[in-house]
């Protein structure tokens, strides 16, 4: 059984942020106030993902108003992984906890997932209640997804948990010698393993606008985290190709016995038809899936970064750091 942690640690706080003026003078006081309850060493880093908004301009206001805001800005959209990986790289707490930018993340809920850290747990995740602020659609294929991607795997993804979490320096530092570039923040955090919690919460009403993570965005990054996350899509093609050809084996056994037993003639035009645009559609489907997983290699291969920084703002932790080790160090003689 883990050791309990007794002490009280610096804290990191990754907050992505992708237009979000409006929330950011009202989320940015609120997670603060949240962590210096917790503990005197704390930042909360902004990471400005390419917004087209004022983000950039709110958050450079902040960092002016609060000493432990660290904003760091991206040279265009790579993404919320991205933006993610960024944050954890500018990350400098014993603890790094991750929090949207849009308010429905509730900073009451960092206290007890410390509380849980302190307990021993290295990942303190949250999870879903419920996904009432979605359509019926998109919840069903969010449970399909799970379904899928846990199909066979040895890593077990959990259902329903997102980026809010709180995790261990020790598992921010293996997330970051993790090298890929199509990144899939919930299949990493499962991968790296250690000792892992989930509490429920229920998601807070957004402070101000709409969310830009739709349908199509949760599609496309369902299909980087099937990719990089699951063979199901190849074992699938793999099942269908065997099914397919003792299908047509045994179809073609009927038709020899029907043919030398009733002396029926072999069906034409109509079957061939069928036939051949049937098995057309299996291959190119197959080709696709092929391609993308060879798309994937590709991107990977050529060892592009996975965001670029065009300006970072503030200190952070950094400061406290500095201010301690200028205050430990021997005075000269």
């Amino acid at each position: 059984m883990p050791a309990p942690r007794t002490h009280a640690p610096s804290i990191s706080c990754v907050m992505p942020a992708y237009n979000e003026a409006a929330n950011l003078p009202r989320v940015v006081p609120q997670v603060l106030q949240a962590l210096r309850a917790l503990s005197p060493q704390v930042e909360l880093i902004v990471v400005d993902d390419g917004s087209r908004d004022d983000t950039a301009a709110v958050a450079r206001a902040l960092c002016a108003q609060h000493a432990e805001l660290v904003f760091v800005q991206l040279s265009r959209n790579f993404g919320k992984e991205a933006a993610l990986t960024a944050g954890l790289d500018a990350a400098q707490g014993e603890v790094v906890a991750l929090i949207d930018a849009d308010g429905q993340h509730p900073p009451a809920l960092l206290a007890e997932m410390l509380a849980r850290w302190r307990d021993g747990s290295d990942v303190v995740y949250a999870v879903r209640r419920t996904r009432e602020d979605q359509t019926r659609l998109h919840a069903s294929l969010t449970d399909v997804f799970y379904r899928l991607i846990n199909w066979g795997s040895r890593v077990r993804i959990p259902a329903h948990a997102g980026d809010f979490r709180l995790m261990d320096r020790a598992v921010v530092e293996a997330l970051k010698r993790l090298p890929e570039r199509n990144r899939f923040m919930k299949g990493l955090y499962a991968w790296v393993g250690f000792q892992s919690t989930a509490i429920d919460y229920e998601p807070l009403p957004r402070t101000a606008g709409a969310s830009s993570f739709g349908l199509r965005g949760s599609f496309a990054l369902a299909l980087t985290g099937m990719l990089a996350f699951s063979t199901a899509p190849l074992r699938v093609l793999t099942l269908a190709g065997l099914s397919l050809s003792l299908i047509a084996l045994g179809y073609g056994g009927w038709v020899v016995v029907e043919y030398f037993a009733w002396g029926i003639k072999v069906p034409g035009y109509a079957t061939l038809v069928v036939a051949l645009m049937f098995f057309s559609g299996v291959q190119l489907l197959s080709i696709g899936v092929l391609a993308e997983y060879v798309g994937r290699i590709y991107e990977e291969v050529k060892q592009r970064p996975a965001y670029l920084v065009r300006e970072q703002t503030g200190t952070g932790l950094a400061a406290a750091s500095a201010g301690r080790a200028a205050a430990q160090a021997p005075l000269a003689p």
